[in-house]
């Protein structure tokens, strides 16, 4: 029996064979995982329906199984229709769940054109297609070392 949040067998496997700078996307509902992923990533659909389950549900059950050293998440754009004034709501959730497992980690925001680099590479393992449906929601994660 596990101790830690995460149960998803599959997830779990991957996550095991991740190794250092290993790359996590958590992607929200708007996502376009089936082709913004690396060559080698698997694709896991959590999208149960709208809303359930978010990424920051997901954020927390990851970062109680496996060390993170660095977390990147989507800029925001300051003009057209999905502009925002400052961080999106759901960064905040973000670091709160990243402070409750006691982690020193800040976000680091990326262009969105460089995002998808950074998911298209071969350290990519996994995207998590959560359902979530707020805006700049998605999140890359990458595997630190266990210290422990």
């Amino acid at each position: 029996m596990l101790r830690h949040k995460l149960i998803h067998p599959q997830i779990s496997s991957i996550l095991a064979s991740a190794g250092h700078h290993s790359a996590i996307l958590i992607a929200d509902g708007n996502y376009p995982a089936a082709s913004k992923r690396g060559p080698r990533a698997e694709l896991i659909s959590l999208n149960l329906m709208p809303g359930v389950p978010t990424c920051n549900q997901v954020l927390e059950a990851i970062l109680s199984a496996c060390p993170i050293e660095e977390i990147q998440t989507m800029e925001t754009e300051t003009e057209g229709p999905y502009a925002l004034d400052g961080d999106p709501p759901v960064w905040d959730d973000y670091r709160k769940t990243i402070q409750s497992e006691g982690l020193d980690l800040e976000l680091k925001p990326v262009d969105k054109w460089k995002f998808y680099e950074a998911v298209s590479t071969n350290d990519h393992v996994l995207t998590i297609q959560t359902a979530d449906q707020q805006r700049y929601a998605n999140i890359l994660l990458h595997v630190g070392v266990r210290m422990d």
